[in-house]
């Protein structure tokens, strides 16, 4: 049996990724301009997302699974800098939550790393 917080961060992947499909427009309004086809990259990323979410939830494929949400997270960050660069990648949320949201990547992968 695997942990609660192991599920949870398998959930918070698998509806995190699935969010790219219910609101395609607001990820690519985030995406710098030097990434190509946004509307790809957002797709794939989601799929992605939900699949290693899905891998983390068990046992045989959680290693692989944590080692892709770091990876994942690392390839997000040029998207958090770039959300506090430009306005209208903000999604106007507050200066203070576009920076902590980049402590909070690093964060992440702490967790992820747990279950590696």
């Amino acid at each position: 049996m695997l942990p609660w917080h192991q599920y949870l961060l398998g959930v918070v992947f698998v509806l995190a990724g699935f969010m790219h499909f219910q609101k395609p427009k607001l990820y690519e309004r985030i995406m710098p301009p030097y990434i190509p086809a946004h509307k790809t990259m957002v797709i794939l990323s989601g799929i992605v997302e939900m699949i290693l979410g899905f891998m983390l939830l068990k046992e045989d494929t959680q290693n692989y699974a944590a080692w892709g949400i770091i990876g994942l997270l690392v390839l997000f960050i040029p998207v958090h800098v770039y959300m506090l660069q430009e306005e209208k990648a903000s999604l106007k949320l507050p200066k203070w939550v576009l920076i902590l949201r980049l402590p909070l990547q690093f964060l992440l992968m702490y967790w992820a790393y747990q279950y590696a």
